[in-house]
């Protein structure tokens, strides 16, 4: 067989021998005989002979190998564990061909010489690692069904397996033609904006306008010609009133709220301060603190205000990375008139959702592993909750997150008791959180709860610990839907 010949077999008879200068002694004595003679200078000019004799032979550590030796000296088992499994399933397929018992038996033979020669190799220490207990037991299977040859196991190696492979490749085949139609879809509806289009400035824009994402002359033109439907105007209403934080509470001498209005790489805040007494408020100031990766551009400007008067007060905070932050702070102001120290009110805190600057990706299997390995930062989750099916447990965790599930559809069908999928997502800075969901639940007990728990992992701490925050509150918001 020519692997024998490529391998050197046995690996570590023969790495000993080399070690120990007693293979290759003729050919090392025929290269020091047939190398040339080097003519050195000397200092006074005259030209000196070097003895070809007198070479030094080359390293046993230096020695060039073939590719496949290579591999398994640096400890790349892998590669031994496959040629195993492929040396198992051509030995098969040649007894199916080759009916001498002779033949046969020498092929298996000189096959499991390969195997056992990979497995005393791994376990020896003279190679850069020894082998692992993964690859340990594919070439352990693959010399058990070598010397057991039994009919059903022929037929799995054969047959079997093939049929495996050429299922899975017309899956993924599947799967990358509909990214194919889904990305030409999304190419095909894409907006085209034209180079003498009008660009709207939110600077220029009217001071009520607090989302500054409205075009004012668009939205008059559609008023007049009827356009602007109610539903969509009161879906707007309602979803800047989903986003206003009370500040203050409704007996406290000042009420304050704030509309959260989150733009990328800033945060813009319109706050709203009502003065609720019967007196006026002099240098009425909002101080705002942040804790997290967030910066206050800019103080606001004190303010007066009048007797049950209100006013509004923009402060602006910029984000620098996707993790929990939070916005406290308080109001000062003097009341007229009066010599006392100043007053304080304080603020209650302003969350930010980093679900705002987290959106779905999708990287290849072999992208996934190599993050995953290489993101030191990991945050472990157990799952709670009372939801007692698979699929829906992953689908509301999916939908909280704003992450995409690399697992295809239908590795994820079927009846099992247990589900394991890969979670991914980037940020708009550029930051990358992988995660792991490793869910079972009792087939036998239909009300069973999911049981299980989330692996994240991320380059950054509080993206970690920020993802898996949310997937908590996540669970505890299923526990108060489901009850």
């Amino acid at each position: 067989m020519f692997f024998i010949n490529s391998l050197q077999i046995p690996i570590v008879d023969d790495e000993i021998k080399k070690a120990s200068g007693e293979s290759k002694e003729e050919n090392d004595g025929d290269s020091a005989m047939t190398a040339p003679v080097q003519k050195l200078v000397t200092a006074d000019g005259t030209y000196a002979t070097q003895s070809a004799f007198s070479a030094a032979p080359t390293s046993v550590k230096n020695e060039k190998k073939p590719p496949l030796r290579g591999y398994l000296l640096e400890g790349d088992y892998f590669i031994g564990a496959a040629l195993s499994s492929t040396l198992a399933k051509l030995a098969l397929r040649y007894i199916t061909l080759v009916h001498d018992p002779k033949k046969q038996n020498s092929f298996i033979a000189e096959a499991m010489l390969v195997m056992t020669s990979i497995i005393h190799l791994g376990k020896s220490g003279l190679a850069a690692k020894n082998i692992n207990d993964d690859d340990m037991e594919r070439i352990a299977l693959s010399l058990k069904v070598l010397a057991d040859r039994s009919p059903m196991m022929i037929n799995i190696f054969t047959d079997e397996c093939r049929k495996s492979l050429a299922a899975m490749l017309a899956a993924k085949h599947e799967e990358e033609q509909e990214n194919l139609k889904v990305t030409n879809a999304k190419e095909k509806s894409s907006i085209v904006v034209q180079a003498d289009d009008p660009i709207t400035f939110g600077q220029l824009m009217a001071k009520g306008d607090a989302s500054g994402t409205e075009n004012m002359f668009e939205l008059s033109l559609s008023q007049a010609i009827g356009a602007l439907k109610k539903d969509s105007a009161a879906d707007l209403s309602s979803s800047k009133l989903s986003k206003v934080t009370q500040l203050t509470g409704f007996s406290d001498p000042v009420y304050a709220e704030a509309y959260v209005h989150v733009n990328q790489y800033d945060i813009v805040l319109d706050v709203l301060i009502v003065n609720q007494t019967s007196d006026t408020l002099q240098n009425c100031t909002l101080e705002l603190a942040t804790l997290g990766d967030l910066k206050l551009v800019e103080k606001p400007s004190p303010v007066i205000l009048a007797p049950h008067d209100f006013c509004n007060i923009k402060a602006s905070v910029k984000v620098a990375s996707t993790e929990n932050g939070i916005i406290f702070g308080n109001i000062v102001y003097d009341i007229s008139g009066s010599a006392s120290d100043r007053s304080v009110v304080v603020l209650n805190d302003i969350h930010i959702d980093i679900m705002d600057y987290i959106i779905p990706a999708t990287c290849t299997d072999q992208e996934f592993r190599q993050m995953w390995a290489e993101f030191e930062w990991e945050n472990k989750v157990s799952v709670n909750t009372n939801l007692t099916d698979l699929y829906e447990y992953l689908s509301h965790l999916i939908g909280f997150t704003n992450m995409r599930c690399l697992t295809p559809e239908k590795a994820l069908s079927g009846e099992c008791g247990f589900m394991a999928a890969n979670l991914y997502a980037r940020s708009i800075f550029g930051e990358y959180a992988l995660a792991n969901v490793s869910i079972e639940k009792n087939p036998l007990i239909p009300e069973a709860p999911v049981t299980g728990h989330i692996r994240i992992r991320a380059k950054s701490q509080g993206m970690a610990l920020s993802l898996g925050d949310k997937i908590n509150l996540s669970q505890k918001m299923g526990l108060k839907s489901g009850a």
